[in-house]
This record gives C-alpha cells, sequence and structure tokens, in this order.
C-alpha cells in the first residue's frame, strides 16, 4: 500500500486565508489523494442546495439532543431516591436534599453521574464511527446511503420514545436517548462532510474556478472569494437550522400548552419534533445529485480503509501542519463546549423541574439570537471581508466565558448557574455566539480538508 506523498497534498499557503487548492492529481492507491475534484461533477442545482438547507432545518437537534436528555433525566429521577432519606424516599419531594440516585451495578449513582455516563458513552461509540467508516464515506456512493441509515436510525429512536410512558422504564429511557444522540452526532459530521464538495460546485463557486483558470483573477483574490462562498453556504444552512428550530418549539407550543396535564404530552413532542425533521430532511435524499468518490481499492475493506487513511495522513501531518493543529485545537475546543453544554443542562433541567414547557420558552429565546447572530456575522465578514479565522476567534472568546461563569457557582450560591435568570442568560449568550461558532468552524474545516479526503477529515472533526 502507498504512502500519503505530501508533495500532492495542497497546503494552506498561510494561516490568515486558509486556501485548498482543488487541482489534486489522481491516483488509484488507497492513501494517495484518489482523483481530481470537481471536473465533472454536476453543478448544484437550486433544488439540491435548497433541500440541503432543509435537512439541516429539521436536524436541529430539539428532539434527540433536548427533549430525549430532558425525558430520560426525568424518568431516572422518578425512578430513584433521596440518600439522605434512604431508599423509598422521593427525589421530588417536598424537604427532598436535593440529591438523587438510582441502582448502577452493584451500588448506586447519582442520576447526574448516569445521565453523564450515558453522554460519555455516546461520545466514545461516535467516535469509532467516525474513525472507522468516516473515511470509507469517500469512496464510490458509500457516503450517501450511510447519511440516509444513520438518519433513519435516530427518526426510529425518536418515535419510539412513546413508549416512555412510566419511571420504571428509565432504562430504555436511557437507552433510546443514547441510540438516537449517537445517530444524531453521526448525521451531523456526515452531513457537514457533504459541504466542501457541495460549496465547491456552486455556479459562483465554478465561475470563481473558471476565472482562476483563465488568469482573469489572481490566486489571492480566488482563495478569498471562494472562502465567502463557503462561508455564504455555511452560514445559510446555520440559520436555517436556527428558523427550524424556532418553527420546531413554536409547533411544540400548540401541544405544550393545550395539553398541560396529559401524562403523555412529553412523547408526544418528541414525536411531533421528530415529524417535522421527517418533513424537511426527506427532500436531501430525493434531490441530492450523484458525486460519488472512486471506487474501493481492491483488496480493501470499508471497515479496514478508514484506519489505514488515518494512519498514513498522521505519517504525512507535516504536509497538513494547519490541518492537525486546527483539529487538535478544536478537539479541546470541542471537549470544553460539549460537556459544558451537557452540565449546564442537567442544571437546567433540575431547576425546572424537567419542564418540556420551559425549555421550550428557553430554546427559543436561544434560537431567536442565534438566528440574528449567524445572519449579523455573515454581514460583518462579508462587508468587511474578515477572515474565516478572526471571525471564528471572535466566538471562542465567549465559548471559554461560559464555563468560567459556571466554576464561579463551586464556591457561592449567589450566581454560577443557580438562578432561573442564568439559564435566560446563558441561552440568549450561547445564541449570539455559538452559533456562529458552527459555521465558522465548518467553514474552517473545509478550507482545510484535502478535496477527495472529506469524510475523513470530517469524521474527525466529529
Amino acid at each position: 500500500m502507498s504512502r500519503l506523498p505530501a508533495p500532492e497534498i495542497p497546503v494552506p499557503e498561510h494561516d490568515t486565508e486558509l486556501a485548498v487548492d482543488t487541482k489534486v492529481p489522481a491516483s488509484t492507491s488507497t492513501g494517495e489523494v484518489v482523483e481530481e475534484i470537481g471536473i465533472d461533477e454536476p453543478v448544484v442545482t437550486r433544488k439540491e442546495l435548497w433541500s440541503y438547507y432543509l435537512y439541516y432545518n429539521g436536524d436541529n437537534g430539539v428532539g434527540p439532543n433536548g427533549y430525549s436528555m430532558t425525558l430520560f433525566q426525568s424518568w431516572a429521577t422518578a425512578a430513584g431516591y433521596d440518600p439522605v432519606a434512604g431508599a423509598g424516599s422521593s427525589c421530588t419531594a417536598p424537604g427532598a436534599s436535593g440529591k438523587c440516585v438510582v441502582p448502577w451495578g452493584r451500588g448506586v449513582r447519582s442520576v447526574s453521574s448516569v445521565v453523564l455516563i450515558a453522554n460519555g458513552l455516546c461520545f466514545a461509540v461516535m467516535t469509532l464511527i467516525f474513525t472507522t467508516i468516516g473515511s470509507a464515506a469517500d469512496y464510490g456512493t458509500f457516503g450517501r446511503w450511510l447519511l440516509l441509515v444513520v438518519t433513519v436510525i435516530c427518526w426510529a429512536a425518536q418515535f419510539a420514545s412513546m413508549a416512555l410512558t412510566s419511571a420504571a422504564r428509565w432504562h430504555t429511557a436511557m437507552a433510546l436517548y443514547m441510540l438516537g444522540f449517537i445517530a444524531y452526532g453521526a448525521t451531523l459530521v456526515f452531513y457537514a462532510a457533504l459541504f466542501p464538495r457541495l460549496a465547491r460546485n456552486t455556479p459562483r463557486a465554478r465561475l470563481l474556478r473558471d476565472k482562476y483558470d483563465r488568469g482573469e483573477v489572481s490566486r489571492e483574490e480566488w482563495e478569498r472569494e471562494e472562502s465567502l462562498e463557503k462561508n455564504r453556504v455555511s452560514n445559510i444552512s446555520t440559520t436555517h437550522s436556527n428558523i427550524g428550530y424556532i418553527a420546531t418549539l413554536c409547533l411544540n407550543l400548540s401541544l405544550l400548552l393545550p395539553l398541560a396535564n396529559d401524562p403523555k404530552v412529553n412523547n408526544y413532542v418528541i414525536v411531533l419534533t421528530n415529524g417535522y425533521w421527517v418533513l424537511t430532511g426527506i427532500w436531501w435524499f430525493i434531490f441530492q445529485q450523484p458525486r460519488p468518490g472512486p471506487p474501493l481499492p481492491a483488496g480493501e475493506h470499508y471497515l479496514t480503509v478508514g484506519w489505514k487513511q488515518i494512519g498514513m495522513a498522521a505519517r504525512e501531518w507535516r504536509g497538513l501542519p494547519y490541518t492537525f493543529v486546527y483539529l487538535f485545537a478544536f478537539f479541546l475546543l470541542a471537549d470544553g463546549l460539549n460537556t459544558t453544554g451537557t452540565l449546564v443542562s442537567l442544571c437546567q433541567n433540575t431547576k425546572f423541574s424537567f419542564s418540556f414547557l420551559q425549555n421550550t420558552y428557553l430554546g427559543l429565546a436561544q434560537a431567536g439570537t442565534s438566528t440574528a447572530s449567524t445572519l449579523a456575522f455573515w454581514y460583518v465578514q462579508r462587508y468587511w471581508r474578515v477572515s474565516t479565522k478572526r471571525m471564528f476567534v471572535v466566538t471562542n472568546v465567549v465559548t471559554i466565558l461560559i464555563p468560567l461563569w459556571g466554576m464561579i457557582g463551586m464556591w457561592t450560591d449567589k450566581i454560577g448557574f443557580h438562578n432561573a435568570w442564568e439559564f435566560w442568560f446563558y441561552n440568549v449568550v450561547f445564541g449570539l455566539f455559538q452559533a456562529p461558532y458552527y459555521a465558522f468552524s465548518q467553514t474552517m474545516m473545509a478550507e482545510l480538508t484535502p478535496p477527495g479526503f472529506d469524510n475523513m477529515f470530517f469524521g474527525l472533526f466529529g
């Protein structure tokens, strides 16, 4: 098996305008750049682009990343007991200590700990999936079918939530939450992996490429304008995700308000949320144009080629210094952000007694500010021609401040996610800065990914 030759891999020339040259030599060996990208791929149609946006509109995380965790934590709390009062007591009884444990193995474990374990297991499984079959998705039509399969699994797990009707089923709630969350995480990664190839083939991107090939624009101007085109697609898709977030939450109010006393209202809400995603997401699989990768090399297998690709790419890290530095730095940043988000959600669910209605109101505050901020950041970048890196750095500053605020709560009960107003403030701040964070982080990865390795590097990114 041949190595990944560093000279053939496009390398960004500097880190302020991260560029990727799409003229890549063809090769049929595993680990090498696999083919020339963008020559025979179809131009993105209006229907295809809108179906791409609509998929993300429905895949907004309200169900698998929000309500499912709340339902799981709620039923686990209902099944647990206050360790101070002893077995048989209720965690939500007046005068309860605020602690809650459930049977776990041969002993007991706090509900919060169980939720964090579930999240940790989810990320471990996702890591295995992304590294094992992430690269395989770059070959043939495997990536296209992979996104469909993980999407259907997530839909099925969400619809199955109708079975979660009692505290005795909290183990099932945990299993469905994990299955849905893992599949949801996979949909985000493999959906994002479509972005570089899609953005390279928009009518404007192809026109820019043609002008550069004819010598009508300089390389620097082409890189800057193509980067802005990538940011346009990324920001619009992120905006659609937030619009879908708002639409889904508003639809849920049509159930949460009139059926407030119905014991199954939370289950109905998850089904409604999932139904919205099905209606908006199905169009991508209908209108997506074929842009297959090269065939899987002889003697290789879809379950092993990913690790071989990653191994060879890692050995040639000097040829892609900015790519690997970014992946390592983003891992540290994203790990902190994801853990922070989970911990704040645990505190928020406890503070508002697992209320789907209250979480919906808080979600609307986040969704509204997310939509406005994504558009505002895109306007600023487009108007002043600010680089993707600088825009991303701005969002990172606030990302770090959120856990610092929570840390204060370890030494005082006055602030640090102890009060209702802090969760309102958190959701507003999160919306203002974290929605653009996701858009710019995706564009950064696209600009640092060699064409033909989209799924491999986005798998590592995920």
